[in-house]
């Protein structure tokens, strides 16, 4: 794949955490009942940055958990023969909490129903919430997303790629093309 465009830099990601961390906050009124949770791998990153970015604002900490939704995925027999499982980490009861559910980037809305499945059989929470650094459309699901780093429409043929320093070594959003 072809990288087309960069359409968020390390410094655009930062204000768009600090941004929904203090949406999030906003709508909550607080932190009182709040845990984030992020999907495996850079939604877990996500998480942990919002989460550092609330705790700083408040000076309070906050409950943060990971998700692997792999066995929940409705295309797993297609992903791979022998599909790599990772462990989901929630050390917090979520009964009665809300919970934010931070992903790196909202497509077709497939991950997140696979990761409500699994959230499911921790518990019941209040609410469950939807932070996504990039919101690119072309929704096969009824999800949307309560807080938004950045809207990026793309065409079918593009790739979203959300680069985060704890995995790849720099933070940035480009928009790759697949070669034919």
């Amino acid at each position: 794949m072809k990288t087309k465009a960069r359409v968020m830099s390390a410094d655009d990601m930062r204000r768009a955490i600090t941004r929904m961390a203090h949406e999030i906050l906003e709508r909550n009124g607080g932190l009182e009942g709040l845990a984030v949770i992020g999907i495996q791998t850079r939604g877990a990153f996500v998480a942990g940055r919002l989460a550092a970015a609330i705790e700083e604002i408040e000076q309070a900490s906050l409950p943060v958990g990971v998700l692997d939704i792999t066995l929940y995925r409705d295309d797993l027999q297609t992903i791979a023969e022998q599909p790599v499982v990772n462990e989901s980490n929630i050390p917090f009861d979520i009964q009665g909490k809300t919970l934010v559910l931070a992903d790196d980037v909202l497509f077709t809305g497939r991950t997140v129903r696979a990761a409500l499945d699994e959230i499911i059989d921790f518990g019941r929470p209040k609410s469950v919430q939807l932070a996504v650094m990039v919101d690119r459309g072309h929704r096969e699901l009824p999800i949307r997303a309560d807080y938004v780093g950045k809207n990026v429409p793309t065409s079918e043929r593009e790739v979203i790629a959300v680069r985060m320093q704890e995995k790849d070594g720099s933070d940035e959003v480009v928009i790759l093309s697949r070669e034919d």
